[in-house]
């Protein structure tokens, strides 16, 4: 059976430049934060948006507004939990197709899960083996000022409804540290999948 592997790890520490040096080295990208895009631009959903938060949650060509929902969502527990609701279970079901599709390709070598909620929402168990990125809290400060703009105070309003990352260390089988040059992340990858003979 071709492995799932899960890439969790704190915000803005690169967890996309190993699910991409994974994928690099064959295999098959599901990223959740993609498919939760979809999910907003599903009818069905979109409709149950605007009946909660009005039409302001919408873009002048009718598309989800995400930093409007954003705005919304992350000053208030229960409307990020209403939101979650709405969004977790369509998200769950293409995580469940792609991984199917991925181990109908003879060409795969493991299926990469990256999502950064993975342990929250319980979609770990959808994978054989989790990865987690070790960066330190000051570079992925630097890296998220430089390329989303946010201050230390959005970054701390965001984590706070993620688990600690100790917690999600802890659910790990094995931890990639992103302290230096995407060259470093692709040699442990690489390292890391021949030790777990995926290549």
């Amino acid at each position: 059976m071709i492995p799932t592997l899960g890439i969790v790890g704190g915000i803005g520490s690169g967890k996309s430049l190993v699910a991409q040096a994974m994928r690099d080295l064959g295999g098959h990208l599901i990223n959740a934060d993609q498919l939760g895009h979809e999910a907003l631009e599903q009818p069905d959903i979109k409709e149950k948006l605007v009946a909660r938060w009005g039409k302001a949650v919408l873009d002048g060509e009718g598309r989800a507004n995400r930093r409007a929902i954003g705005r919304i969502v992350f000053a208030d527990p229960r409307e990020l939990a209403a939101l979650e609701g709405l969004v977790f279970p369509y998200i769950e079901r293409c995580i469940l197709e792609e991984i199917e599709r991925g181990r109908a390709n003879p060409g795969v070598k493991c299926i990469v899960l990256d999502a950064a909620i993975m342990i929250e929402t319980g979609w770990h168990r959808h994978c054989d083996r989790i990865v987690f990125v070790d960066t330190p809290r000051d570079v992925r400060l630097d890296r998220l000022q430089a390329t989303r703009g946010w201050t230390e105070a959005e970054l701390e309003r965001r984590e706070r409804v993620q688990l600690p990352l100790e917690e999600k260390k802890h659910h790990a089988d094995a931890v990639i540290i992103n302290d230096e040059t995407p060259e470093k992340i692709v040699g442990q990858v690489k390292d890391l999948l021949v030790l777990w003979k995926v290549i």
